[in-house]
């Protein structure tokens, strides 16, 4: 059952789950741990989830590397989801961010690029970081990969 990565998906504790939803959240861990559902509990989880009761009933998602549609991403992006085995999902939240300091802070070490060489190398590096995460951005817009909603103002949210 997918209970637990829907869950961590929406940023909720089991507590903030099991209140939301008006389960206990002793009931939960049992869900999450794979014994068997009722299926009132089963509508519950499925409505504060936004997620059909039988999307419940799948099992976790695997990334399936011998079907055709792997084979096409980019080899950066696979290795971008490789990250997922380390809990780190991919969010176009954090790349936003890393972009935007990557921006200003390159921006700030290039000005002082006036005074060292060193700062100027360092600038650009950050320049580039941020156009690195720029593309990432694109790359994740574009493929769909973010483990997060779409930023306000994103034209996919639209």
């Amino acid at each position: 059952m997918i209970l637990k990565q829907l869950r961590l998906s929406r940023h909720l504790s089991q507590e903030q789950l099991a209140q939301m939803s008006g389960l206990s959240a002793r009931t939960i861990q049992r869900i999450e741990s794979g014994h068997k559902a009722s299926v009132e509990s089963l509508k519950c989880l499925a409505a504060v989830l936004e997620v059909e009761v039988s999307t419940l009933n799948e099992e976790t998602f695997v990334i399936d590397k011998h079907a055709l549609n792997w084979h096409t991403l980019p080899l950066w992006l696979r290795c971008w989801f490789g990250f997922g085995f380390l809990h780190m999902h991919p969010t176009r939240r954090v790349a936003k961010r890393i972009e935007a300091v990557s921006h200003v802070s390159g921006f700030l070490f290039c000005l002082l690029g006036f005074v060292s060489e060193a700062a100027l190398a360092g600038g650009l590096i950050m320049l580039s970081t941020a156009y690195l995460f720029s593309l990432l951005s694109w790359q994740g817009d574009r493929y769909g990969i973010w483990f997060d909603a779409p930023v306000e103002g994103d034209a996919r949210a639209a």
